[in-house]
């Protein structure tokens, strides 16, 4: 009877870990299930095989005065095009990957109902973000959140004024950490270890890998629990007869 119990869990579990395995995120310009985008623009290309965004989302994402979100990368001067890169990059990751199941959150936006929480990021991706983006200028630690809009476009607030990056952002997890709300998280791991997210990559999407095994964690760690409590109940049923 154990037994039946256990592999009844491990069923049910493992059928929501692949729900999350292959989803997009229900946000402002994210489709409503992954697929093939041939045309993905530029940076977004990597994900053309399996998107959860659209060909003009990924044009948009390159754009200086991108309809998107209407931000203003140049808040503080114009912004360098090696810090750029990076932002670019970071938007494509956002608005096409379809293997951030394991961090995608709820939460209640005008402008999404989900999101993404503490995703690991390898530390090549942090770490070269940081140092391209060092000499840029800011006025903001958190980019989601305080900004004038009253042009239309994210201005820096009253009060606030434009810093050096590196006196914002003092370290790489401060930056990777703080710019978005936590939606990332610094992690010492390397590309290599298959434990963390890549922003970049070439040739088949590594991500998917990484988020099967943080799944799988997360999937046994719900068993688990699942298990002693199911065990106890059962236990507590033949005590009784």
């Amino acid at each position: 009877m154990w037994c039946v119990w256990i592999l009844l869990l491990a069923l049910v579990s493992g059928t929501l870990a692949l729900d999350k395995l292959n989803m997009c995120m229900d946000a402002k310009h994210h489709k409503t299930e992954p697929g093939p985008e041939g045309k993905l623009y530029q940076q977004c290309a990597p994900w053309r095989d399996n998107a959860c965004c659209k060909a003009n989302t990924s044009e948009e994402a390159h754009a200086d005065d991108s309809y998107l979100y209407n931000f203003n990368w140049n808040h503080c001067g114009i912004m360098s095009s090696q810090c750029k890169k990076h932002f670019i990059q970071d938007t494509c990751f956002y608005e096409c990957s379809p293997h951030l199941g394991p961090w995608i959150q709820k939460v209640d936006q005008s402008w999404r109902k989900e999101r993404i929480l503490n995703v690991p990021l390898c530390k090549e991706d942090c770490e070269s973000w940081w140092n391209d983006c060092k000499n840029d200028m800011t006025c903001k630690e958190d980019w989601h959140y305080g900004w004038n809009w009253t042009t239309g476009h994210n201005v820096c607030p009253k009060g606030s004024f434009c810093r050096k990056w590196t006196d914002v952002f003092p370290t790489p997890k401060s930056m990777c950490e703080g710019i978005w709300s936590k939606s990332y998280l610094y992690t010492t791991l390397s590309k290599t270890s298959g434990h963390c997210m890549q922003l970049w990559f070439t040739g088949e999407n590594p991500n998917k890998k990484v988020a099967e095994y943080y799944l799988n964690h997360a999937t046994w760690q719900r068993l688990s629990l699942s298990t002693l409590l199911s065990l106890a109940s059962l236990s507590v049923g033949i005590v009784l007869l």
